[in-house]
């Protein structure tokens, strides 16, 4: 069964596409024979209650330099769509969170992935705090006085953005750092929004697993051990990837959160575990399929488009 296939996401043409998800998931739908159509954010719209979008119709190749090519744009009903992939990255501003609007407007007729609503309604450093006894101690607030107590109680912290991505603005302050001040000065300039500070678990320089659930059961993980002088493992910032496999308390973890994971209709999910303890889920864009595959684990595109298609049949 071809499916018409909407990705919404930013341009192509600025993707790396030896570790890119969505390019993965669309070389895996091309292969089924589903037809391909590009978008970006930007060129949704909504007029009288129907959303379109100027889309281009997609080929994809694995061929680093020469991995895409564009049809003409055209504006098309998404409604006309089978599937749409919400897939560009964060940042989850009021940009991001209008296009969840939007697109909840054609969800279910035309299958969201993920759920839009859901998506807006489960930012990803907030959605893992529902399950407090499965993360380190963490403090949500823009009060300095607060983030000074907390900091207090346990020495070396983590703080960064509430609403990040990818490792952007996250600062380990050690025991004893001096920045504390300034560098609240410097969020405060920067984001309206409050911050999250966490206890720092040492166990990261051990590496930060990424495991990638589908419909709520694990498939497959990767870990990222971070780089002699930064105290993130996001692979864009110099972490390196290396072959892993689930320990009985990542297992635990998983098996906790399923359930919330297909009760929100999250078809592809992304979970940070440090240690004994889960940081992030992430539903807006969750990455790491290509590098699980590449050190010989699953084939979790394959995965991916077997639930959506069961979902569509």
């Amino acid at each position: 069964m071809a499916l018409k296939v909407a990705v919404q996401m930013d341009h192509i043409n600025s993707i790396r596409i030896a570790g890119d998800t969505t390019f993965a998931l669309c070389l895996e739908a091309q292969k089924r024979g589903h037809i391909l159509y590009h978008y970006t954010p930007d060129r949704l719209s909504m007029r009288d209650g129907v959303v379109s979008a100027r889309v281009e119709e997609l080929s994809v190749r694995d061929i680093e330099g020469d991995y895409y090519t564009l049809g003409e744009p055209i504006s098309r009903d998404l409604s006309e769509m089978d599937v749409v992939l919400l897939r560009q990255d964060p940042p989850f501003d009021m940009h991001y969170i209008t296009t969840t609007h939007m697109l909840e407007r054609i969800h279910p007729k035309t299958l969201v992935v993920n759920d839009p609503a859901w998506v807006r309604n489960s930012p990803e450093k907030i959605f893992v705090t529902e399950f407090p006894d499965l993360m380190p101690e963490t403090l949500i607030t823009k009060d300095p006085l607060e983030i000074a107590a907390f900091r207090k109680e346990f020495g070396d912290i983590i703080l960064k953005p509430l609403y990040g991505n990818g490792g952007a603005g996250v600062f380990h302050l050690a025991d004893g750092d001096r920045n504390l001040t300034s560098l609240l000065e410097m969020f405060g300039q920067m984001f309206r929004e409050p911050f999250i500070a966490q206890r720092y678990l040492k166990d990261v320089r051990s590496g930060d697993k990424r495991i990638i659930l589908i419909d709520g059961e694990p498939v497959g993980a990767i870990n990222r051990v971070p780089s002699e002088t930064d105290s993130r493992s996001n692979m864009h910032v110099g972490g390196r990837a290396e072959k892993t496999e689930l320990t009985d308390r990542e297992r635990e973890i998983c098996a906790r959160i399923g359930p919330s994971l297909r009760e929100r209709g999250f078809i592809l999910v992304g979970i940070d575990v440090i240690g004994d303890y889960m940081t992030e889920i992430n539903v807006t864009s969750p990455t790491g399929v290509r590098e699980v595959k590449r050190f010989g684990g699953a084939d979790i595109s394959a995965l991916f488009w077997d639930a959506v298609e069961a979902k569509r049949q």
